[in-house]
């Protein structure tokens, strides 16, 4: 399978039973906020696959999307992995979080994600960094995203597509932001994503 055209993976029956129903109009949708990442192969091109995957999603539809940040790599040496692109995107969904989240991981894998390290290199990341007002220490899918709050490429991005954006539990986005600042996380304004038509 190419990276840089993936066949994603469909979405188990069980889900698009839940949702066709709903998926014309997304009645009572829930707010997610989902961040993106890729450090290995065509990063820009795989952000917009991600993107246009979730579009694809039943019972799912992108909201907005961010610019588009160059990172470096998160909890590793310096200069041992290349740096990442970016975005955060905000969906409506009539998913479940734990639908929503089998299906990042079902996107990640159809861009040949590997998990051999924890902070290893990876040619998606799909993080679902917080659900409506939900709150859960559930170990699997923990809400919102336990670092989040600390991670300026999550922060920064949400913030350009949410000003009044707050973490639940946490406080507005943009006082976090500037408590972490911006050391590593520049705006790449020369790179743009699409939103789904």
């Amino acid at each position: 399978m190419s990276s840089s055209d993936p066949t994603v993976q469909p979405v188990p029956a069980s889900v698009v039973e839940q949702v066709d129903a709903a998926d014309v109009t997304l009645s009572n949708p829930k707010r997610a906020v989902i961040s993106l990442g890729s450090n290995l192969g065509n990063r820009l091109e795989t952000l917009q696959g991600a993107i246009d995957a979730l579009e694809d999603t039943p019972g799912v539809r992108v909201k907005a999307v961010s610019p588009v940040y160059e990172t470096e790599p998160w909890g590793v040496e310096p200069g041992t992995q290349p740096s990442y692109f970016n975005a955060v995107v905000l969906v409506k969904t009539t998913l479940p979080p734990d639908s929503l989240l089998e299906r990042g991981h079902a996107i990640e894998e159809a861009f040949e994600r590997v998990r051999d390290e924890r902070w290893g290199p990876r040619t998606l990341d799909v993080d679902i960094v917080s659900y409506q007002d939900v709150l859960s220490d559930d170990p699997v899918l923990t809400l919102p995203h336990p670092r989040a709050h600390e991670r300026a490429f999550v922060l920064a991005p949400w913030h350009d597509v949410d000003p009044e954006a707050v973490v639940p539990g946490r406080g507005a986005v943009v006082e976090l932001l500037a408590q972490v600042g911006l050391d590593g996380v520049a705006p790449r304004v020369d790179l743009e994503l699409r939103l789904p038509e």
